[in-house]
C-alpha cells in the first residue's frame, strides 16, 4: 500500500508541471473563448470589461453572414488544393529517396530544410518571386513568350492567387510528410515485395496493392494535419495577399483568398468583435473534428474491405 502511494505521488510529481501548463495555456483559453462566444463587446475601450451576454446570437449571426460562408468556401478550396498536393508531393519524394541514391542524405536534408523555416519569412520571399515586374517566375514566363503575368503577377489575379499561395505551403511542408512516408516505407518488409515479384506483379500492382494500403496510417495523419492547417491558414494569406484580389459574386465583391482564418483575424484584432470571432473559432473546431472523423471512418472501412 505504501509503495503504491509512493508510486502515485511520484507520478503526480512528474505530471504536475505538464498539467499546470496544460491548464494555463490550453484548458483555460478553450473555456474562456467559449465564454467569449456567448458575449458581445459593447464598447471599444477595455473590451474585456465591456461584455454583454447574448447567448447563441453570435452563432446564429454566422449562419446569415455571407462573408463567413464565402471565407468557408475559400477555406475548403484551399484544403482541396493543399491536402492532395501535399500528400502527393511528400509521397513522391519519399518513393524517390527510398532508393539507394548517391547523396541521399543531402537530398533529404535539402527537402526538409524549408519546413523548419518561418512561414512568414518564406511567404515574403515567395512574394518577391511572384512579383510581376522583377519576380523570377514572371521573367521566366516572359522569356518563353508568355506575358499573361507581366502586369499583375501570380498574386494579382483571382484565378491564380489561391493556387500560388497553396504551392508555397505545399513546398514548405513537403519535407515533413516525406520523412513520415520514408519511415513507413522502410518499415515495410521486403519479403512482401519479393513474394509479389514471384507472383508476377508489376510496379503499379505493388504500389496499389501493397505500398499504398500499408501507408494508410500516415496518409490519415497527413489528411487530418492538412485539413487542420487549411482551416487555420492565415500567415501565408496575410503575408502574400492580405485577402487577395477582389472577386465579384453578384453585386458583392469578395477577396479571392479571404479564408476563414483571415476573416477571424480581421474580426478579432481589427474590428474587436471578440464574441463573434470566438464563435467563429468554435465553428472551425467543429468542422475540423467532423472532417477528421469522416476521413478516419472512410479509411478504416476501406482497410477492412
Amino acid at each position: 500500500m505504501k509503495a503504491s502511494l509512493k508510486d502515485n505521488l511520484t507520478s503526480a510529481a512528474f505530471l504536475g508541471p505538464f498539467i499546470i501548463i496544460f491548464a494555463l495555456f490550453l484548458a483555460y483559453p478553450l473555456f474562456y473563448s467559449f465564454y467569449l462566444s456567448l458575449n458581445k463587446v459593447t464598447a471599444l475601450v477595455n473590451v474585456f470589461e465591456n461584455l454583454k451576454f447574448v447567448g447563441l446570437d453570435n452563432f446564429i449571426r454566422l449562419f446569415h453572414d455571407k462573408l463567413f460562408w464565402w471565407s468557408l468556401l475559400m477555406t475548403l478550396y484551399y484544403a482541396a488544393l493543399a491536402v492532395p498536393l501535399g500528400i502527393g508531393s511528400a509521397l513522391l519524394l519519399a518513393v524517390l529517396l527510398n532508393n539507394k541514391l548517391r547523396f541521399n542524405r543531402l537530398y533529404r536534408t535539402a527537402f526538409f530544410l524549408p519546413y523548419v523555416l518561418d512561414l512568414f519569412v518564406v511567404s515574403v520571399v515567395w512574394t518577391f518571386i511572384y512579383s510581376p515586374h522583377y519576380g523570377v517566375l514572371s521573367r521566366i514566363f516572359e522569356a518563353v513568350g508568355i506575358h499573361y503575368f507581366a502586369e499583375q503577377g501570380f498574386l494579382g489575379r483571382p484565378e491564380t492567387t489561391m493556387p500560388a499561395v497553396v504551392i508555397v505551403n505545399v513546398l514548405k511542408g513537403a519535407g515533413f510528410g516525406m520523412l513520415l512516408y520514408l519511415a513507413a516505407l522502410q518499415n515495410i518488409p521486403q519479403e512482401v515485395y519479393e513474394a509479389a515479384d514471384i507472383d508476377g506483379a508489376g510496379w503499379w500492382t505493388k504500389l496499389r496493392r501493397i505500398t499504398l494500403p500499408l501507408l494508410k496510417p500516415v496518409t490519415l495523419f497527413m489528411i487530418i494535419v492538412g485539413v487542420t492547417a487549411a482551416l487555420n491558414a492565415f500567415v501565408e494569406v496575410y503575408a502574400m495577399t492580405s485577402g487577395g484580389p477582389s472577386v465579384n459574386v453578384g453585386e458583392q465583391a469578395y477577396g479571392a483568398t479571404w479564408v476563414t482564418g483571415y476573416y477571424l483575424f480581421e474580426t478579432f484584432y481589427v474590428k474587436l468583435k471578440l464574441g463573434y470571432a470566438a464563435a467563429m473559432s468554435y465553428v472551425l473546431l467543429f468542422l475540423a473534428v467532423t472532417i477528421s472523423l469522416i476521413n478516419l471512418r472512410i479509411l478504416r472501412s476501406r482497410g477492412e474491405n
